[in-house]
């Protein structure tokens, strides 16, 4: 078998692709091997082990996502950045389905501290300064946002939406629209 200019990064991002076509939970270092056409053993001098790879996958997906909406956020605020922040995640989980599974791995706190999961809650916390929200309603309010769109797009996704009407997307923009009014008009403690 032929070496073929492996490294860390190169086996994270095949990972994450990998994850996308197969499903995260069956990505692992044997399977990713026979994708490079490798000896399992020859991955091991970039890769503990599978958990490894999956926290490697999930910290590349958290920061490919955190881009993707800090992109869509620049210059919105209110009703505008919710929808771009909102519209970005199920994209992403959409065109990515592995990598978006892979973003809600359990990380330990070491490596929680290292990734991008400190800028997607920034980056929350802004969108949440539009609609005069303090703590700790903030907090409330960043849990809510986070609940409604996994919960969301893991029940569109695993084809809980799609045998009725209307059009998943028209229930989407409500979904908005209702949290939008909520932040709006957040009730007092």
């Amino acid at each position: 078998m032929a070496r073929v200019g492996l490294t860390a990064e190169r086996l994270t991002r095949a990972g994450a692709e990998l994850a996308d076509e197969v499903g995260f939970d069956q990505v692992t270092v044997s399977v990713l091997a026979r994708r490079f056409d490798v000896k399992v053993a020859s991955l091991y001098s970039h890769l503990k082990n599978s958990q490894d790879l999956k926290t490697k996958i999930a910290l590349f997906a958290l920061e490919e996502l955190a881009d993707r909406v800090a992109a869509a956020l620049a210059g919105r605020a209110g009703k505008d950045a919710l929808a771009a922040f909102a519209n970005v995640y199920r994209d992403y989980a959409r065109e990515h389905p592995g990598r978006y599974a892979a973003a809600q791995l359990r990380l330990t706190p070491e490596a929680a501290a290292a990734s991008a999961g400190g800028r997607h809650a920034q980056m929350t916390r802004a969108i949440l300064r539009g609609y005069d929200l303090t703590e700790p309603d903030q907090t409330h309010a960043v849990r809510l946002l986070g609940s409604v769109f996994h919960g969301y797009v893991s029940l569109e996704m695993g084809g809980g939406f799609s045998h009725s009407a209307p059009d998943t997307q028209e229930t989407w923009s409500r979904v908005l629209d209702a949290l939008d009014a909520l932040l709006r008009n957040w009730p007092a403690p």
